[in-house]
């Protein structure tokens, strides 16, 4: 992008200014000692086209919608449409988030996302024993059919896309959602969404794991091969850094670790026999905002280029769509602070801003009470129109990409790339993402990342507003939301009754069949799908599938 001529001018002026601020630092020296991201990567005082005379606009730029995509996925990006508007939801039964659902699109959201609670999340009806107490706390509650049909009663299945948060049951819940749309006359090929199914990041960060990784790997692989065929417009792996940023990464350990789980995916798929083509498209990923604005626009401008590169040299992608890495954003929910909760509301905005800027295709905007409780109306509203505000008055999405070029994005996003790529390459090394994580070699780099981080915070050298510095005594009141005891009860006189109403002898076909299938090398899907609408029951699959693989428990090698 630069003649050697105008990057050596620029090199002789930058050394007069240099002389230039040892002057004035002798009488106004800078603020810190040393500055540097919330990752702990070094910042210089100032960038040039000395940092970016490598840059070649067409290999590692060009214009959006174009390998390698680094300005955007496509031509238009905002200017065409923004992004989907996504504000998690999941509470109590089925009921209520149903009403919640209704609330927030009545109000502008343009998709749907789901939160599970901790029994469902982890493969456990609202009857089991380890349920008490836990009953849509977390998420909504959903043990059979009966309840997804609730939680999407009066929803245009084949007009709203929906994501799903959930992993080692996921493929459970994507049979309930086709099941559930089937029951409305709405065929499996007409509905969009996505489903997290990523339990890779699950054993790297997250730690809601049920089986152990082989098999669990193996399901997934069903459920891609199923959605290529049967649910096209289904995105069948949401592969997620969101976690593993919130376990205390940095970012380049999220992009880094993020995409070395799409290369195991991939990888597993290719030698199920899929045609790389065929699949990939239908891949998304999930990344974490997190509050330094800078380094998250580079995170996400240099995940897209990776990918691009990743599937065309390494997997042989020849359509464009396989290269396309296409992302949903959440504010950074581990930025969130008790203290003086309203300070979120101003933290969500920048974190936002940096995704719409980063060029996101979906946002969830975290709400200012979510580090007390699941949100009130009140406050998911303000989130909400947080991204509308953003969307549509402040200018940003007038034009497209309008960082780049900048000297300090352009060598923060090379930075990245080259220190995650060195992350993916140390793991190819290992033999893969699955070996890697049996020896915990990610958990241990996640574990020391945040350990310095919470030590800089610790020390004061790095600064939340109202925790370590601008502390106040008074405490605000913030309405919480709290959950009704009887969503429990509720939830265990319905399950009751549909064990007691439904066809025993079919319900045990379908849990044979799935043993059979688990046992053997059919995809499981088809079987779930039967299952689901024989109303058997989250826990009495995953029991199934406990009996034949075992469950995985984390090895505790810290």
């Amino acid at each position: 992008m630069f003649t050697k001529e105008s990057v050596a001018r620029v090199t002789e002026r930058h050394q007069e200014w240099d002389k230039l601020l040892a002057k004035r630092l002798e009488k106004a020296p800078e603020r810190l000692e040393r500055f540097s991201t919330i990752s702990d990567e070094e910042i210089k005082n100032i960038y040039t086209p000395e940092d970016i005379r490598e840059l070649d606009y067409d290999k590692d730029l060009n214009f959006p919608g174009q390998f390698p995509y680094t300005r955007g996925v496509q031509a238009s990006m905002h200017r065409g449409r923004l992004w989907t508007m996504r504000q998690f939801a999941g509470m109590g039964g089925a009921e209520e988030t149903n009403a919640r659902f209704h609330y927030l699109m009545d109000h502008g959201e343009t998709g749907l996302s789901t939160a599970f609670d901790m029994p469902t999340l982890m493969g456990y009806d609202s009857d089991s024993p380890l349920s008490l107490g836990e009953v849509g706390k977390c998420g909504v509650a959903i043990d059979t059919l009966a309840d997804m049909e609730i939680l999407f009663d009066k929803i245009p299945m084949d007009k709203v896309t929906t994501s799903m948060t959930i992993n080692p049951p996921a493929a459970i819940m994507l049979a309930m959602y086709i099941a559930t749309a089937e029951n409305k006359g709405v065929s499996r090929d007409k509905i969009g969404g996505t489903i997290q199914n990523d339990m890779l990041k699950e054993f790297i960060a997250q730690k809601t794991f049920m089986l152990p990784p082989e098999p669990s790997m193996r399901i997934i692989t069903d459920t891609v091969e199923f959605c290529t065929k049967e649910v096209p417009r289904w995105n069948s792996i949401s592969i997620s850094g969101y976690h593993i940023r919130e376990a205390g990464s940095t970012a380049i350990q999220e992009l880094a670790f993020t995409l070395a789980d799409g290369i195991g995916y991939v990888q597993a798929c290719v030698e199920r026999g899929l045609d790389v083509d065929d699949f990939a498209p239908r891949l998304s990923f999930f990344f974490n905002a997190h509050v330094d604005f800078f380094e998250e626009v580079a995170k996400y401008r240099a995940a897209r280029r990776m990918w691009a590169r990743i599937m065309r040299d390494r997997f042989g992608a020849k359509d464009p769509k396989s290269m396309l890495l296409r992302f949903h954003t959440q504010t950074a929910g581990c930025s969130l602070t008790a203290q003086q909760p309203y300070n979120n509301v101003v933290r969500t905005a920048y974190q936002a801003l940096s995704s719409v800027l980063g060029g996101t295709q979906s946002l969830h905007t975290n709400s200012l009470d979510e580090t007390l409780s699941l949100p009130t109306e009140h406050a998911v509203t303000i989130a909400l129109r947080t991204q509308q505000i953003i969307g549509e008055e402040i200018g940003v999405t007038n034009t497209i990409d309008p960082l780049a070029g900048a000297y300090f994005v352009e060598a923060l996003t090379d930075e990245m790339e080259s220190k995650a790529m060195a992350y993916i390459d140390k793991i190819d090394d290992m033999g893969g993402i699955l070996k890697a994580i049996d020896i915990g070699f990610p958990q241990k780099e996640i574990a020391d990342a945040a350990f310095n981080y919470q030590s800089q915070v610790d020390a004061g050298e790095k600064i939340i507003v109202g925790v370590n510095k601008y502390q106040m005594d008074e405490t605000l009141k913030v309405d919480l939301l709290t959950i009704d005891p009887i969503v429990e009860k509720r939830q265990r006189q319905r399950l009751a009754k549909i064990k007691e109403e439904r066809d025993s002898a079919k319900v045990e076909a379908c849990l044979n069949a799935i043993e059979t299938a688990s046992r053997g090398t059919d995809n499981l899907m088809p079987h779930l799908v039967e299952a689901v609408k024989s109303y058997v029951s989250v826990q009495e699959i995953c029991d199934c599938w406990r009996k034949v693989y075992g469950r995985y428990t984390d090895p505790g090698m810290f």
